[in-house]
């Protein structure tokens, strides 16, 4: 039986080529984060981007670990967890910002909910608006076939999306069925019984796949507004279009509907991804005389080159392991 640790919590941070992103993360949690013990554990996933210098130079307490290669988020978070030491963890990506003691708050309420599996925040894009991905609901056909910037915009508090605990006037945690792997955290004993991150998902998914084990085993995920979290998203992939994105997405998703509603549901997930793509991309043919019009949305090509990936993808010509 494992003793209680004398250290409230341990910060597991994977970097990829984010240093920048990283000073600027361990910055904000050095000012806003008081009261508690914390450490603060950072694996680099095969990046090799310098972070270990700036570390030593700038943040010579928090512990730094290399991987010889890009493991993805799923194992790198299981080894950095291995080392750790707290009695509650915080997975936290390299491109998020504390607004205020926004860990302290995850922290006390996540101690108060005794049912709490994991505990996720509010995440902020760039400019400040709301990240409604931040919360969500296990994936679906239906809802994966909807999915749609301009659905989401135009219906936010669809149920299909799971964004109603978004808009709520209480501060109050609610429950959720899923939260961001941006910001999640949890107790060191739950995390070990629901099997840790399941490292078949090379990244993406694997925030659902936790939450939904956490479900499974019994436990409520809560969504708590009162601790604020700024996102850059995208900052360890590029922020631009890549196929190897687009493609590894529908892969992580296929995966997690094919282990938690069979075989025959992840066929049909692929089957609908196919007819939605034809649709796409049939759009974008008719819209291409219109093609060099200012959009309110990616540009002409960058959206066809998405749509083609994602139809090679489901009729198995392209696959995220070879990004071919």
């Amino acid at each position: 039986m494992r003793l209680p640790s004398e250290m409230d919590l341990s910060i597991i941070i994977v970097n990829w080529n984010s240093k920048e992103f990283l000073r600027k993360c361990l910055a904000s949690i050095e000012a806003q984060t008081h009261g508690i013990t914390y450490e603060i554990i950072v694996i680099d996933s095969g990046s090799f981007d310098g972070c270990d210098q700036m570390l030593r130079e700038c943040y010579p307490n928090v512990r730094f670990m290399q991987s010889e290669s890009n493991v993805g988020f799923a194992r790198a978070n299981n080894i950095a967890f291995r080392a750790s030491g707290g009695d509650v963890v915080l997975f936290l990506n390299p491109d998020t910002e504390l607004m205020g003691p926004a860990i302290s708050i995850m922290l006390w309420h996540l101690r108060a909910l005794p049912d709490a599996g994991a505990v996720g925040c509010r995440l902020l894009n760039a400019d400040g608006s709301l990240q409604d991905t931040c919360i969500q609901v296990f994936p679906t056909i239906l809802s994966q076939f909807l999915n749609s910037e301009l659905l989401r915009r135009a219906f936010p508090k669809w149920s299909i999306w799971g964004m109603t605990a978004l808009f709520g006037a209480t501060h109050q945690p609610a429950k959720v069925e899923a939260i961001s792997g941006a910001c999640i955290m949890l107790r060191r004993t739950i995390f070990e019984q629901i099997g840790l991150f399941s490292e078949e998902y090379f990244m993406y998914a694997e925030d659902l796949d936790l939450c939904y084990k956490a479900c499974r085993g019994g436990y409520a995920n809560y969504y708590v507004p009162d601790a604020t979290v700024l996102h850059f998203g995208g900052g360890s992939s590029n922020k631009s279009f890549s196929e190897f994105s687009v493609v590894m997405m529908r892969e992580s998703i296929w995966r997690f509907l094919s282990s938690t509603r069979g075989s025959l549901y992840g066929l049909a997930y692929r089957a609908s991804t196919f007819i939605l793509a034809v649709i796409r991309l049939t759009i974008l043919v008719v819209l291409w005389p219109l093609q060099t019009m200012q959009f309110n949305g990616p540009p002409w090509s960058a959206s066809f080159r998405k749509w083609r990936a994602i139809l090679g993808w489901s009729l198995g010509i392209r696959t995220a392991a070879t990004g071919q």
